[in-house]
């Protein structure tokens, strides 16, 4: 079988060895949990409960008017004890509804199969989809129904569906493509049915040969659906580069996957799309890689939104002898550090990552040599060694100019560097800048 990639990148040690081969399990069911009202790309939630009020699984709890957004879904069912503003694991403080737990999983009477799909029109696929809350479960956490509905103009001929996992350490959507593959093939239907599309392709490393195998035997009766081996590197799985690899097609600059007739989904959220469309379950728990030298029994938990990661955490053994040296919502290249375990569970939160003080002393930094290493590993073609030195010079106009915002923040380019440079760091900063100067002169 013939293996895709794109040009550019970088390899980097996958550390898959510490989770690949366990199976999922679902997590201990939290006495408390703390949901956010915004853990979306677009407008926050408004709370749709009180304090005092009970709450059932599967019950909204959170929602807003605006089209980007995404309502919330209780994941136990129990007693609304508090409404506040919390931090959540974005380094964003967001209102989150804190429910205490009766123990009962009760299911709410909303949380009921719709008609069969075939028996659904397109339009209406999309709405159980956002009825669901369902997101891109990938980090990003861009509502999937807006994703779903392009401008008129733009036509998508092809659904492709991200099984590359190229980040290190994150094996919680491989697990879900060897144990339910005929959930993700469904979703992938659904999809297709809500665009119209005729065409699906599912893209796997070839490092996961088991999840190649069992997404060939789920789809074989569907001639609509290819299952595509990528060579592995990363990122792979950045939508764009998936693209270019599969069906090679590139992405302009300041483009959207829908300018080449394409939409891209994760994993995770394909499972969640079966599951709203099968059960009409709303997206209330998802699978979460537990791992790293620093805990003690690393896992592969299905997890309710809302669980802390402090018992996420206490359920893998704890950590190991000694303070972590750096937990990491995500995996080591494009995660975010946390300040504190006393932060929820969310819909993008695909692995708890913990480091040990070895692994996460920082390093020396030296001067550009100007070797050009991070230019031949960008892939998007940009010149990070500019980038960041008109970042660092607050020279912002300038990074505009050099396509910063074309940046995907992969870190491959900090990841080369034998000089260690601050790379990525500095772009995320020029991006900032440029898109805060944008939206006042607005």
């Amino acid at each position: 079988m013939k293996s895709f990639t794109f040009k550019g990148g970088v390899s980097v040690p996958g550390h898959k060895e510490l989770t690949e081969k366990l199976p999922l399990e679902r997590a201990k069911d939290p006495t408390v949990v703390t949901i956010p009202l915004h853990q979306h790309t677009g407008a926050p939630c408004e709370a749709l409960v009180k304090v005092g009020d009970e709450v059932k699984v599967g019950q909204k709890i959170g929602q807003s008017n605006a089209f980007v957004s995404a309502p919330v879904h209780s994941s136990v069912s129990g007693i609304v004890k508090s409404i506040t503003p919390m931090a959540i694991p974005t380094g964003l403080t967001v209102n989150c509804v804190v429910v205490e737990s009766d123990g009962k999983n009760e299911l709410h009477e909303s949380v009921k199969a719709p008609n069969s799909l075939e028996e659904l029109s397109s339009r209406q696929v999309i709405d159980i989809i956002r009825e669901a809350g369902i997101t891109g479960m990938g980090g990003a956490g861009f509502p999937t129904h807006v994703k779903l509905s392009p401008p008129s103009g733009k036509k998508i001929d092809t659904i492709i569906i991200n099984g590359a996992e190229c980040e290190p350490y994150i094996t919680a959507d491989h697990r879900i493509m060897v144990e339910e593959p005929e959930k993700v093939v469904f979703g992938l239907k659904a999809i297709m049915k809500a665009m119209e599309v005729e065409r699906g392709i599912i893209a796997i490393e070839e490092n996961k040969p088991d999840a190649i195998e069992a997404l060939k035997a789920a789809s074989k009766e569907q001639g609509s659906i290819n299952v595509t081996s990528l060579k592995v590197k990363y990122p792979q799985g950045d939508e764009k580069r998936l693209i270019d690899a599969t069906l090679n097609r590139q992405v302009p600059s300041g483009g959207l996957p829908m300018d080449v007739g394409a939409v891209v989904c994760n994993i995770s959220t394909t499972k969640a799309i079966a599951e709203a469309l099968e059960a009409g379950k709303p997206l209330y728990e998802r699978a979460v890689t537990v791992t790293g030298n620093g805990i003690k029994e690393p896992k592969n938990l299905i997890v309710k939104i809302g669980t802390s990661f402090k018992d996420v955490i206490e359920q893998c053994g704890g950590f190991n002898e000694g303070a972590p040296g750096k937990i990491i919502m995500g995996g080591p290249m494009m995660g975010i550090s946390q300040f504190s375990i006393d932060v929820p569970v969310i819909k993008g939160s695909g692995s708890i990552l913990i480091l040990t003080e070895e692994e996460a002393k920082p390093v020396e930094m030296s001067p550009c040599i100007k070797c050009g290493k991070c230019i031949e590993v960008c892939p998007v073609n940009l010149q990070p060694l500019y980038l960041s030195n008109y970042s660092l010079k607050g020279r912002f106009d300038k990074a505009e100019e050099f396509h910063a915002l074309d940046c995907v923040e992969c870190g491959s380019c900090s990841y080369i560097c034998p000089a260690k440079r601050p790379l990525v760091e500095s772009i995320r900063v020029a991006k900032r800048e440029i898109v805060a100067k944008r939206k006042k002169a607005n």
